[in-house]
């Protein structure tokens, strides 16, 4: 584990975010930290492209059993 220097201000929005989340900061900061990396390596993929192939690369299967 490493040391990231934020802006105090980021940081609040991560704070914020975080409770919203139900995660902690840190967990809440590595969640953003791996979307946008995968957004800058798939640009032409929105945000629930994102999440949906994510999803299916840990072959969760929640969103099927919902339709029954």
């Amino acid at each position: 584990m490493g040391i990231v220097k934020i802006s105090d201000q980021l940081h609040e929005e991560i704070r914020k975010a975080s409770t919203t989340m139900v995660r902690s900061i840190n967990s809440q900061s590595e969640y953003w930290i791996k979307i946008g990396m995968l957004a800058e390596l798939n640009p032409t993929m929105t945000y629930a492209e994102i999440i949906k192939q994510q999803l299916a690369h840990a072959n969760v299967t929640v969103g099927e059993h919902l339709h029954e």
